[in-house]
Order: structure tokens, then C-alpha cells, then sequence
């Protein structure tokens, strides 16, 4: 079975790591895939990017002509938006390739337009990493006109200007006419697409991120702490920022109101963030803070999970939650409201802890009972590896993906 995995880029952002482990699954487990893609910085020779300058500089060009159309939408939803609307050569070329299936993966930045896609003549397998593709140009909605279907007289009050997802929404209604098989890396995506106008009565299906569980594994504790130069007696609580702080729905002020509310109830917390370093103007936690920038290789990143004691992810609203993934199969639990994609991977009071959404007073309720007994974390730790193992890892996620390929193809 030949498989062409199509995604935007291959490592730059959480959609393309997850598209790309994916692919490193599939591959792992006999089934044969190769990535196509704009833009390539991983040197993996299964990876098919532009060759040469002006080839390289082309796809930015197509982001930033589609990035021109956004401008006559005025909206207070500051998520990205994809027009989707300039027309490539990537149909032609998938459907004169020798591959059995086209898996989509993240496709936006004007890698391909909306009637591009329905021109591909192969079986198509879209793995969904956020809601865009039955939104209108919307990555992200919290307003349900994807459900409702977009209209003159359901626009939300904070848009003006031209209705630019009415319009992209309209194309990708009148262009995908034949249903693609739909996978959602959570039960709360995929309700989201069934649910919606565009994908009702679609295949859809369920499928993790895929995660190497031989390098996100646990590290000894005390060895790794000496490797980040972290104090070795203290309770530590990890933060992924990437861009998280500038992000509402990366719920960064819910984390501060958290905190507040830890104040006094688990003695010498300390804070660690990673994804971005420490901003000019100093923020207040209420805790000592380390701050340890962006980790560029997944190595150092399972040995700074296994150094702290759990993860807070306080999103308002996450596809999956990658990092949450991460850090479990790490052996750390995670402390992360009952919401979105991230009730697919806490088990709640089993892997970690869920708090009521968005309650910053439960959050820190939740971080304390994850730190406050040592017995129960350590079988919090023991629950949160094996969860991992069983739904993250390559085999376990490649055979799921090949009975879908299987479906798709009959």
C-alpha cells in the first residue's frame, strides 16, 4: 500500500509534527508513505519538498496573496483564516503519483485551493488538526455557524466587512460533492464534524497522534533535573507557552488565575515554561520561574517532562493536545479542564486530573491533588505511560490507519 501524505510543512508548528510522526508511524509499520509538502526542513529523504530558491519562495508568495484577502474580513476572533483560493499543481500531481491513497493532513497557507482538493481522483483520508476544513476560513470557532450552515442573518455580532467565511464555506460546499473519509485525533473534533453542515453523513473517524514511545519515555527524575539545573526537593509544574501567552484559547490568564488560588497550599512550587524565554517585562506567578525557551529536538523535551512533577494545560480549546500527549508518555500527569480534545488523552483522577471548564479555583484544586500525595502520583505516572503505550504509539496508530486506507479504497 502507497500512501501520499500531504501537509504544508513537516515539522514547523504542531499539525506538521503530528502530521509528520504520522508518517514516521506508517513507515515503521510496512506501510509505504511518502510526504509531499511546501515547505521542508527535516533533511528526511521520504520527504518531497520544493527543490531550488525560486521553488522554495514560491509557496511563501501564495501565503501572503491569500493572506491579502483576509484583510476585508474585520473580526474580533483572532485565530488564523485560510481563503483557500489559489489554484496549484499539487491535484495533478498526487493523481499522477503511484499512490493508493491521499492522506491530507494540514493544507492551508495556500498550499492548494478548495477546488484543488476536489480534483484529486485518489481515495482521500483528511486528518483533521483543527476545524478549518468544515469551517468557513476560520481555523477555530467558537460561534456555531459551521453547524448551522453559514448565512445572511446568523453572522456573529463581532464580524464586519466582507463575509469571507460565508464565501469559503459556500466553495467548499458547491467543490466537495464526494464525501472524503474524515479521522479526528479526538472524540471532540470528530462530534464537531459530524455535527457540521459540510461533513454530515461522512466516514469519520477517531485515530490519536501518533507519538515514538522509545524517545517520549520516562527519565530518571533525579538525573534529568541535574541535566536543566533544577532543584532536585521541590515540586515543579511545567508550562508549554508556544505562543500560548499571546493565544486566548491557550487559556494563559486561566493558569494565572490558578495560580493565584495555589498560593500557600503546596509549599516551594516552582514554575518552569518552555516555548518562549523570558519577556522583556517580567510576569508575576506567585512562584519562582524558569524559563527555558524553545526545544528544538524531542530528546530534550521527554527529559525536561520527565523532570517535573506534572503539566498544566489550561486550554480553552485544543483539537488534541499534543503536549498533554507528550508529557504522559513521559510519565507526567496532566491537569486540564474537561474540554475539547484533551478529555481524550486525561483520564481523569486516573492519568491526571480534569477541572469543571473554565474554573482557574478548580484548576489549582486539580494541581493540588495531583502533587499532594506521593503514592498517588507515582500511580498517576504508572497509568499515564501505559495509556500512552496503548493508544499513542506507532504500531497501535498505524493499524489503525491502515483499515481506514482499506475502507477508503474499497
Amino acid at each position: 500500500m502507497q500512501v501520499a501524505s500531504v501537509t504544508h510543512y513537516d515539522l514547523h508548528g504542531g499539525a506538521a509534527r503530528a502530521a509528520y510522526r504520522i508518517h514516521q508511524a506508517l513507515r515503521s509499520n510496512e506501510i509505504s508513505s511518502t510526504m509531499l509538502v511546501n515547505a521542508s526542513s527535516s533533511g528526511d529523504w521520504t520527504v518531497q519538498g520544493p527543490v531550488g530558491h525560486l521553488n522554495r519562495f514560491i509557496p511563501k508568495i501564495r501565503h501572503a496573496s491569500g493572506a491579502l484577502l483576509t484583510k476585508t474580513l474585520k473580526t474580533q476572533n483572532p485565530v488564523l483564516h485560510s481563503p483557500a483560493v489559489l489554484h496549484s499543481g499539487w491535484a495533478r500531481k498526487i493523481n499522477n503519483s503511484s499512490a493508493d491513497v491521499c492522506h491530507l493532513h494540514w493544507i492551508n497557507h495556500e498550499m492548494m485551493s478548495i477546488e484543488d482538493i476536489a480534483k484529486i481522483n485518489k481515495p482521500i483520508v483528511w486528518t483533521l488538526h483543527d476545524m478549518w476544513a468544515f469551517c468557513g476560513a476560520e481555523h477555530y470557532s467558537e460561534y456555531f455557524r459551521w453547524r448551522d450552515g453559514y448565512h445572511h442573518n446568523n453572522r456573529p455580532a463581532y464580524e464586519g466587512g466582507f463575509d469571507l467565511n460565508r464565501w469559503v464555506w459556500n466553495r467548499k460546499r458547491k467543490a466537495w460533492k464526494r464525501p472524503m473519509h474524515i479521522v479526528a485525533p479526538s472524540q471532540w473534533l470528530a462530534e464537531c464534524a459530524r455535527e457540521s453542515q459540510l461533513m454530515q453523513g461522512w466516514p469519520i473517524s477517531v485515530v490519536n497522534n501518533a507519538l515514538d514511545t522509545d524517545i517520549w519515555r520516562p527519565v530518571d527524575k533525579a538525573f534529568a533535573r541535574t541535566l536543566f539545573g533544577l532543584p532536585k526537593d521541590v515540586p515543579i509544574l511545567l508550562f508549554g507557552a508556544l505562543g500560548g501567552t499571546a493565544d486566548p484559547r491557550k487559556g494563559f490568564d486561566l493558569l494565572l488565575a490558578a495560580l493565584e488560588n495555589l498560593r500557600g497550599n503546596i509549599d516551594g512550587l516552582e514554575l518552569v515554561v518552555f516555548g518562549q524565554l523570558a519577556p522583556k517585562e517580567s510576569i508575576d506567578f506567585g512562584f519562582p520561574v524558569r524559563y527555558v525557551g524553545r526545544l528544538h529536538d524531542d530528546l530534550t523535551l521527554a527529559i525536561l517532562y520527565s523532570a517535573v512533577d506534572a503539566m498544566v494545560v489550561p486550554s480553552r480549546q485544543e483539537a488534541f493536545g499534543q503536549t498533554a500527549s507528550e508529557a504522559q508518555a513521559c510519565g507526567t500527569p496532566v491537569v486540564a479542564f474537561d474540554s475539547g480534545g484533551l478529555t481524550d488523552i486525561v483520564k481523569h483522577l486516573q492519568t491526571g486530573y480534569l477541572a469543571k471548564p473554565f474554573d482557574p479555583a478548580g484548576l489549582a484544586e486539580g494541581i493540588i491533588w495531583v502533587l499532594s500525595d506521593k503514592v498517588r502520583h507515582a500511580s498517576l505516572s504508572v497509568a499515564s505511560r501505559q495509556q500512552a503505550l496503548s493508544r499513542f504509539s506507532y504500531s497501535v496508530v498505524a493499524e489503525q490507519y491502515r483499515k481506514i486506507y482499506e475502507l477508503a479504497m474499497r
